[in-house]
C-alpha cells in the first residue's frame, strides 16, 4: 500500500515538474524578443544579427541570397529568409512569413550601398537603383510592418543612415539624397507612429571597417571632375584606415533598441561625432565652407 502511494506521489511530482518546465519555457519564449534585419549577409547587418543572438533574441536575418549563408544558419534562434529589398512583392511575402513565425519587436532597416561620382556621370538606372535600395526599401519595409506593430501596440523601427545623412560631401549627391531622406522621413514618421506606441530611430555611422569600398560602393567617373575625384577618393581611402568595426556600430544599434529613449538619431563612431558636433557648433553654412576649402581650394 505504501509502495503504491509513493509511486503515485512520485508520478504527481514528475507531472508537476513537467508542467512547471513547460510553463517556464512558454513564458521565456513569450519574453524573448525578435529583431528583423535587412542586409544581414555581411558587414553591419551580420554583426548586428550575431550580437542580438548572443543577447538571447530571436533573429530573422534577411538577404538576397540566403542559400550561401552558413555562419548565421549555424546559430540557435536565427532564421534566414530571402529578401531583395528592391522587390516590393518579396517584401510583402517575407514580412508576412516573419510575422507568422514570431511577434516582431524591432525592425532594422540596414540594407544599402554607396554611390559616388558627379551627377552627370550617373545613368538614370544608377540613380533609380540607389534611391530604390537606400530610401524606398526603408519606407516599404516599414510600411509592411506597421499593421503588425499597431496591433501589438508596440514596436521599434531602426534604420542605418550615415554621417552622410546630415553632412554633405562632394560627389555624394544621390547617396546624400537617400540618407538625408531617411533622416527627415524618420523624424516625420515619429509623430504618426507615436500615436500607437511605435518608435522609430536612426543609427548614423561614419567610416566602418566593412567591405563597403569594394562590395557596397559603386563609383562613376567623369573627366570634368577628375581633380575632385582624385582628392575625394584619396581621402576616402585614408578615412577607412581609421574606421571602426561593424561590431562597434552593432553595439549602438543594440543601445537604440533597448534603452527605451524617445530619441531619433544615434551617432556611431568618434569621427562622426566630432564632425556632427563641429557642424552644430559653427552652423551648416560655415561647415559647408570648411568642406569646400578642403576639397576645392
Amino acid at each position: 500500500m505504501s509502495s503504491n502511494l509513493d509511486t503515485t506521489n512520485h508520478d504527481l511530482e514528475t507531472l508537476h515538474i513537467g508542467l512547471l518546465q513547460t510553463f517556464v519555457l512558454k513564458k521565456n519564449r513569450k519574453m524573448q524578443k525578435t529583431i528583423f534585419i535587412t542586409g544581414a549577409s555581411s558587414g553591419l547587418g551580420k554583426a548586428t544579427a550575431g550580437l542580438f543572438q548572443s543577447k538571447g533574441w530571436h533573429v530573422i536575418a534577411t538577404m538576397r541570397n540566403p542559400k550561401i549563408e552558413t555562419e548565421l544558419r549555424a546559430l540557435e534562434n536565427v532564421t534566414v529568409l530571402p529578401l531583395d529589398v528592391t522587390n516590393l512583392e518579396q517584401i510583402k511575402t517575407t514580412v508576412a512569413k516573419a510575422v507568422s513565425l514570431h511577434h516582431i519587436d524591432v525592425v532594422f532597416n540596414n540594407a544599402g550601398y554607396g554611390l559616388m561620382g558627379a551627377l552627370e556621370a550617373f545613368s538614370d538606372e544608377q540613380i533609380l537603383k540607389q534611391i530604390n535600395t537606400n530610401l524606398l526599401s526603408v519606407i516599404r519595409v516599414t510600411q509592411a510592418f506597421i499593421p503588425h506593430f499597431r496591433e501589438k501596440k508596440s514596436g521599434l523601427f531602426i534604420s542605418t543612415t550615415s554621417m552622410g545623412g546630415f553632412l554633405g560631401f562632394p560627389l555624394h549627391s544621390i547617396y546624400h539624397a537617400t540618407k538625408f531622406g531617411v533622416e527627415g522621413w524618420s523624424e516625420s514618421m515619429s509623430f504618426e507612429l507615436g500615436l500607437h506606441n511605435i518608435g522609430i530611430k536612426t543609427v548614423a555611422p561614419g567610416a566602418t571597417a566593412t567591405d563597403f569600398l569594394n562590395r557596397s560602393l559603386e563609383k562613376s567617373l567623369h573627366p570634368a571632375y577628375k581633380n575632385l575625384e582624385d582628392k575625394l577618393f584619396g581621402s576616402t581611402d585614408a578615412m577607412m584606415n581609421a574606421a571602426i568595426s561593424p561590431e562597434q556600430v552593432a553595439e549602438v544599434v543594440y543601445e537604440a533598441a533597448t534603452d527605451g529613449k524617445d530619441q531619433i538619431r544615434y551617432v556611431a563612431g568618434e569621427d562622426t561625432k566630432a564632425m556632427y558636433t563641429r557642424r552644430l557648433e559653427i552652423g551648416s553654412e560655415a561647415f559647408r565652407k570648411e568642406i569646400k576649402n578642403q576639397f576645392l581650394a
